[in-house]
């Protein structure tokens, strides 16, 4: 029976674990949040511009080839099996702009900045934390959350917003030109606004800016928790990106089905 008990010990173990890290997230959250309002006491001048360079400006490249080439992929194929079995492509772009609108164009960037802006932050934070530069700063009576992360989330908050519009913009545009060059589609008929609705484009940017406050909040709580050296950054770079992905996955999932439900089904 000891290794029923070491099994239900470990179980528990883990358990716990979890919850103290939810809980850990959970302060972190709101102190981010009460930091917005503290704007101005902790922050270093000029940081928030710096953020916004980092989290925008270098990002931009990387979500137009990415969403670019998602959009020409995914149309691709869409045309591909259509002309296998009927032929008609005049519902293809609207159908595919409903799509990137409601879900792939927010999705999909904030997932992109999940990776290099989620581990970038957690880098930082952490390396901040095993060098002890956070105890310094608690020392100097300044908050390390609104020091370290309310810049970054502000910066991470607009950034996404306006990352998923271009990355948007840019998955449409070149699915339209892949349907028109590759099947022969009538632009006019590929790109038709005529289906979306003002839902779709609340929808997107209630997403968006979801994604957008999740990501930093959720790397600079890694970063937050590293330990030992270069090992505990490294830990915590993986954790961020993980758990930032995560976090993207399970907030589309939930809004999106909210959304079904506020709408009765008919996004």
């Amino acid at each position: 029976m000891t290794w029923v008990r070491t099994r239900i010990e470990n179980l528990g173990a883990g358990v716990a674990s979890v919850y103290r890290a939810a809980i850990e997230l959970w302060l972190v959250y709101v102190g981010t949040i009460a930091g917005l309002f503290r704007r101005g006491r902790n922050s270093p001048r000029g940081e928030l511009t710096r953020q916004l360079y980092s989290i925008g400006n270098k990002s931009l490249v990387f979500i137009i080839v990415t969403l670019g080439m998602i959009g020409m992929v995914m149309t691709y194929e869409a045309c591909m099996q259509l002309s296998r079995v009927t032929g008609d492509y005049s519902q293809v772009g609207m159908q595919f702009l409903r799509l990137i609108i409601s879900d792939m164009g927010p999705t999909l960037t904030a997932l992109m900045l999940a990776t290099r802006v989620g581990a970038g932050i957690a880098a930082e934070v952490g390396s901040m934390k095993v060098t002890e530069q956070i105890d310094a700063l608690r020392m100097s009576g300044v908050l390390p959350i609104d020091y370290l992360i309310v810049p970054r989330f502000l910066a991470s908050w607009i950034m996404t917003l306006m990352l998923s519009v271009i990355g948007a913009t840019v998955m449409y545009a070149a699915g339209g030109l892949t349907a028109q060059y590759n099947f022969g589609v009538n632009p006019n008929t590929f790109f038709d606004l005529s289906q979306i609705r003002p839902r779709h484009v609340i929808l997107f940017l209630v997403k968006a800016s979801s994604y957008g406050a999740a990501i930093p909040v959720v790397a600079g709580f890694c970063g937050l928790r590293a330990r030992g050296s270069s090992e505990g950054v490294g830990w915590a770079t993986t954790a961020a990106v993980i758990g930032a992905s995560f976090a993207v996955i399970t907030l589309d999932f939930i809004i999106s089905a909210a959304a079904l439900f506020l709408t009765g089904g008919d996004l």
